[in-house]
């Protein structure tokens, strides 16, 4: 492995962390180990490998590859973990965790401005195993009131999506230590050039690696990071269920995070620069960004975050009609989901993510039919404010 000294700043982490020293080929870059299997010399190097060799990375693609564990090193440097595992989606990866952490019979405590695809698994699918579950608001307190005494789990993002809600991880990590529960934070929005929550005691840490980790909109993965006891039991069951990520993924993962703080940077200067925009404009009604002052939780987010992120949520002034003419008359971004990319995106989520329900059935989950999501690319900022403008002077 090359230099992964953990005094080093991120961008040089980022660089060079994970990666191998191929003396035989004097590749550069980590090469993509495109196989499924591995070959032994004879039996008493199978016998040596499943009594516990290590030198070995696996014996077939199920259970690890070279280039995965490269991109594993170097996102659990980055994270400062102990230990990194990647999967073939963000959902993969919160799902295996779950899965492997609760039992029947035990109780979750997930907040109610996380992912919904997350929620959605809690309320929908694991209580048919017996799973109990409590929504609650992002706030430690609260989430204490819902603890009961078969919780094995508390789950939330930092930040919160769409919202960008901010958490106050040592209040949660008190409470949860103090109950001796866990505690599952998807910190996609942040990034470790962000918030590190594993440095306040949480337990495990998931990203959505097609995000900012990827970068450019063409990778899905998954990855959870956090003590290695943890990630070895969970190891086993994804060696079971089977959700990994492929080589050649793992190796655009590679390429994406030697640029993650360059854009991550970019992304917050620029995102900053937009919500103070937004915050004035007389046709905005209300700007949602963890570094502005009128944002719930920005005194949180202030002492915890080293940047606030790359995404902006805002309610124009009017309905679902005058959001939507809004965003159609939006030159830059691209009309899509997802974040983290080098191109803007922008959606509605009553559109794109609640598109099922009524508008009714949206208001009272917290999705307001005026609100806008705007992921910020890396885009030249005075090019995406003047576009935000000239949308708005149509509406």
């Amino acid at each position: 492995m090359a230099d992964n000294n953990e005094k080093h700043g991120f961008s040089t982490r980022a660089v060079h962390s994970g990666e191998f020293d191929h003396e035989n080929t004097h590749s550069l870059t980590t090469p993509i180990f495109q196989t499924s299997t591995y070959k032994f010399k004879n039996t008493a190097e199978v016998n040596s490998f499943f009594a516990g060799d290590t030198t070995r990375v696996a014996e077939y693609g199920r259970y690890g590859n070279p280039t995965q564990m490269a991109a594993e090193e170097k996102l659990r440097s980055l994270e400062n973990a102990e230990a990194a595992l990647l999967f073939s989606s963000g959902m993969a990866a919160v799902t295996t965790a779950i899965l492997a952490l609760c039992k029947q019979g035990d109780h979750v405590v997930i907040t109610s401005d996380s992912y919904r695809r997350t929620r959605q698994f809690i309320l929908g699918f694991m209580p048919k195993f017996g799973l109990e579950f409590s929504v609650v608001e992002p706030d430690a307190a609260t989430i204490e009131n819902s603890v009961k005494d078969n919780t094995k789990l508390i789950i939330s993002e930092a930040p919160t999506n769409p919202y960008l809600r901010v958490l106050d991880l040592a209040a949660l990590v008190s409470v949860a230590k103090k109950h001796k529960v866990k505690t599952l934070i998807d910190s996609t929005l942040a990034t470790p050039i962000n918030l590190r929550p594993l440095e306040y005691g949480v337990d495990l840490v998931t990203h959505s690696a097609t995000k900012y980790f990827g970068g450019h909109n063409d990778l899905l993965a998954g990855v959870l990071m956090g003590k290695e006891s943890l990630i070895n039991a969970i190891q086993d069951l994804q060696g079971m269920l089977g959700p990994i990520t492929d080589p050649n993924t793992s190796y655009l993962i590679i390429r994406g995070l030697k640029t993650l703080s360059l854009r991550v940077e970019r992304q917050n200067k620029t995102a900053l620069a937009v919500a103070r925009f937004l915050e004035t404009h007389p046709k905005v009604e209300k700007t949602w960004y963890p570094g502005i002052e009128s944002h719930p939780d920005y005194e949180v987010a202030k002492k915890q975050m080293t940047g606030f992120g790359g995404v902006v949520s805002f309610q124009v002034k009017g309905d679902l009609e005058v959001a939507s003419k809004m965003i159609d008359n939006m030159k830059i971004p691209l009309i899509a989901p997802s974040l983290g990319g080098v191109e803007s995106l922008i959606e509605q989520p009553s559109l794109m993510s609640y598109y099922e329900l009524s508008s009714a059935e949206r208001e009272a989950i917290g999705i307001f039919d005026n609100l806008i999501r705007f992921s910020i690319g890396v885009e030249d900022e005075e090019d995406i404010i003047q576009d935000l403008r000239q949308a708005l002077d149509s509406i």
